[in-house]
């Protein structure tokens, strides 16, 4: 009676720590590579003008747009990364 008390307590204990551990991953911030990024879009968040801001999958970055400038709200495209400076286009 005790051994399947403490089976039943230790397989609890283990469900948990799995639980725990499926709601970390989650909730984790996937990590980008630069093949991931190449060829996204995302928004303008502060103008390009060459250099600024602009959101990438959920994330902030530096931009840097090769000619001209572009406005917050407007779409672009990645077309390189330079360092941790994304390289970008109008969309």
């Amino acid at each position: 009676m005790l051994l399947k008390l403490l089976l039943v307590g230790l397989a609890i204990v283990v469900l948990l720590l799995a639980l725990y551990l499926v709601f970390l991953s989650r909730h984790k911030k996937s990590a980008t590579g630069t093949l991931d990024l190449i060829g996204a879009t995302g928004v303008v968040h502060a103008t390009l003008n060459p250099e600024g801001a602009v959101v990438v999958k959920g994330d902030l970055w530096r931009a840097r747009v090769s000619r001209g400038s572009i406005g917050p709200g407007k779409p672009i495209r990645v077309l390189g990364i330079d360092g941790l400076l994304l390289l970008v286009e109008a969309a």
